[in-house]
């Protein structure tokens, strides 16, 4: 273990490198080999296509070959007599800049290195940096949602300032609030944006953008009610809302008053932890807009409560970028609503 002066110490060093000495001090901490026996079409092929080749508009197994473009091989669907390569309907379907580039992204990205910062690394536009970000956000959703907890839960909501950040126009009689300046009401309000969180001993975390202002039952219905499984132990603050939840999914429920802290292995100390790294988390991209808000909480649960190691974590995140079946267009972002759950 080192101490906090010596890790200081590191930190200066670092910031005195060069942006190619970064770039190096990157690859040797990730160390991931790049293969020289496989190409990048082999690459994909391999890993789109593990389970043989489908069909990723009808997912038909009928399939032949139809030459090649651009360096991929092209085949046509018999049954739905679509055309198709490794890369249609992925993440990187439609950028010309090749995989190399993307990889070098997600270890910029995981070194929690600013838009700007990756932006100069990879030798692209920050644009680019800023959508390529929320692409692989927007794909670690699937991931997301696929997470199911279990055992001794714990669950409690936390609350993020509305933000139109990015946004041409407000809505009707919504005042502007410059940077930094605080919320116009005191308390839990209208202005600010509920996130009920859940997690559970195995280092498994669930975080859910659901409304404006309080928690209801219904809200948090739609962050947990499926995600938890039946006849796990749900320790929550003593919110009445958590009890018309626990019983609609079957939980056995264990609220905590203000002044208690433990029950025997029970208590709610993890969640306030995990809210402790998340606002850390939050804190340094220096506000962010409420509409990509969900894609942050993600990146959260998958860089601070995963349990697999960096180099793991970066395998998986360019495993993910050409396998999962998700196209995103740049226009789609700007047309993205403001916020990511309806208004009643």
């Amino acid at each position: 273990n080192i101490t906090m002066t010596e890790l200081e110490q590191a930190i200066e060093l670092l910031k005195k490198l060069s942006v190619e000495e970064q770039n190096e001090l990157l690859e040797r901490i990730v160390g991931v080999e790049k293969s020289t026996s496989q190409s990048k079409e082999e690459y994909l092929t391999e890993k789109r296509f593990a389970d043989g080749v489908k069909c990723p508009y009808c997912n038909g197994k009928h399939i032949q070959r139809n030459g090649k473009a651009r360096g991929y091989q092209q085949y046509i669907c018999v049954d739905c007599k679509k055309y198709f390569s490794a890369t249609t309907n992925t993440i990187i379907s439609c950028t010309k800049l090749p995989l190399e580039k993307w990889n070098k992204y997600i270890e910029c990205m995981m070194a929690n290195l600013s838009i700007r910062k990756c932006a100069e690394i990879c030798g692209i536009n920050k644009n680019t940096a800023f959508l390529w970000r929320h692409k692989i956000l927007d794909a670690l959703q699937s991931m997301a949602e696929s997470v199911v907890l279990n055992g001794i839960v714990e669950g409690d909501e936390t609350f993020f300032p509305l933000s139109y950040k990015g946004s041409h126009a407000l809505p009707e009689g919504r005042k502007a609030r410059h940077h930094g300046q605080k919320n116009h009401k005191r308390g839990v309000s209208k202005e600010q944006v509920c996130v009920p969180c859940a997690v559970n001993r195995k280092g498994l975390s669930i975080a859910k953008v659901t409304n404006l202002g309080h928690v209801s039952t219904e809200n948090l219905k739609t962050a947990f009610l499926g995600r938890i499984e039946e006849g796990s132990t749900f320790c929550t603050d003593g919110a009445p809302q958590y009890v018309n939840f626990a019983i609609s999914g079957k939980l056995d429920l264990l609220q905590f008053q203000q002044k208690e802290g433990r029950i025997g292995l029970y208590n709610i100390q993890h969640i306030n932890s995990y809210h402790s790294v998340l606002k850390n988390f939050m804190r340094k991209f220096k506000g962010v807009s409420t509409k990509y808000l969900p894609n942050y909480l993600v990146w959260n649960n998958f860089e601070n409560y995963a349990n697999e190691t960096f180099v793991e974590k970066h395998r998986i995140l360019l495993e993910f970028i050409v396998t999962t079946n998700k196209k995103v267009l740049r226009k789609s972002y700007h047309q993205r609503p403001s916020l990511p759950f309806s208004v009643v």
